[in-house]
């Protein structure tokens, strides 16, 4: 405990991560793969949609990361097309907080709200890696990205689903976790939206 608390006010403090590698000097599918794993808002909606649907659970598990992965492909054909979207950067901060906050709180409404919710926000992603493409060829920039996506994705889901193994085994202390992870990316959003 000793060890966190540092690391939790350094986190809490920390400015926003501008580091988003540059798209066309590191190769197409590579330059999207490391794009949404380089900046923290990315990191943690992305991570917080898997944690979302592993306390959700059943059909929550595949439809929620797809819902986000198909809307945000959605919003980055969108910028490609020349469609601008309003407050993207802002819309992307917010949905760290929403979602943050969705975990925290373990709210687990109907799966197609869930999906509708994640999707929405999935959009204003899209549209911000499509502004970002660069000189790099849009389909293996697009495919890296959408890889890395459902990744963290998965990640997030793992400790979930990790969290809940662990609370069955010994009482409610991983979903108290999991909530935690909530609450910490909620912080962390608002963070990054305030610096």
């Amino acid at each position: 405990m000793k060890k966190l608390l540092p690391a939790l006010v350094f986190a809490l403090t920390a400015g926003p991560a501008f580091a988003h590698l540059p798209s066309g000097e590191y190769g197409s599918v590579a330059s999207g793969f490391t794009h949404p794993l380089t900046g923290l808002d990315h990191i943690l909606a992305m991570v917080a949609v898997g944690l979302w649907a592993s306390l959700i659970g059943g059909r929550a598990l595949w439809m929620v990361p797809l819902a986000f992965v198909g809307a945000m492909f959605a919003g980055f054909g969108l910028s490609l097309a020349g469609v601008s979207l309003p407050v993207i950067e802002p819309m992307i901060l917010a949905s760290t907080v929403v979602l943050g906050l969705s975990v925290a709180a373990a709210f687990r409404p109907d799966v197609r709200i869930c999906a509708a919710l994640v999707g929405f926000f999935a959009l204003f992603h899209g549209a911000a890696h499509g502004g970002e493409l660069g000189q790099a060829t849009a389909l293996k920039f697009g495919f890296g990205f959408v890889v890395a996506t459902a990744l963290l994705h998965v990640a997030g889901i793992a400790l979930g689903l990790g969290a809940e193994r662990f609370s069955r085994r010994f009482g409610a202390t991983g979903v108290k976790a999991v909530r935690g992870l909530g609450v910490l990316t909620a912080a962390l959003g608002l963070s990054l939206a305030i610096g």
